[in-house]
């Protein structure tokens, strides 16, 4: 199995609704860090698992809609508490979506809030 990450990281601000969860029920800051991994089981015809290049492009299009901004008011955020569970997996589908390459079996995003916590969320694909 191959595996291949992509990071990037970037600052956004949220506040966490639904509870008492003190100061993260402020508006604050987390400069975030994410790492995308692509699996798959075999390369492609050039001895890639998918074109960096391409994969670059999708993440820094995904990362530059939340970029500095306030993630309550992202659509993709409507209804939800924007706690870093929730992030993670809009990254994965948002991600998912774009990255066309055939031979991925699986696609995950970790995402870092601070240096020392983190979630993962990730997306098996199914092979046509």
């Amino acid at each position: 199995m191959y595996t291949l990450g992509v990071r990037r990281e970037f600052i956004a601000r949220h506040f966490l609704i639904g509870g008492d969860w003190g100061a993260e029920n402020f508006p604050n800051s987390h400069h975030y860090t994410l790492e995308l991994q692509l699996e798959g089981r075999e390369l492609d015809q050039h001895g890639y698992l998918v074109d960096i290049v391409d994969v670059e492009r999708h993440l820094d299009e995904v990362v530059g809609m939340f970029k500095e901004k306030m993630l309550n008011d992202c659509t993709e955020f409507a209804g939800l508490n924007p706690s870093i569970e929730h992030f993670a997996r809009i990254l994965a589908a948002m991600l998912n979506e774009r990255i066309k390459a055939n031979n991925i079996t699986a696609l995950k995003v970790v995402l870092w809030e601070n240096e020392n916590a983190w979630t993962a969320y990730r997306v098996d694909r199914l092979k046509g």
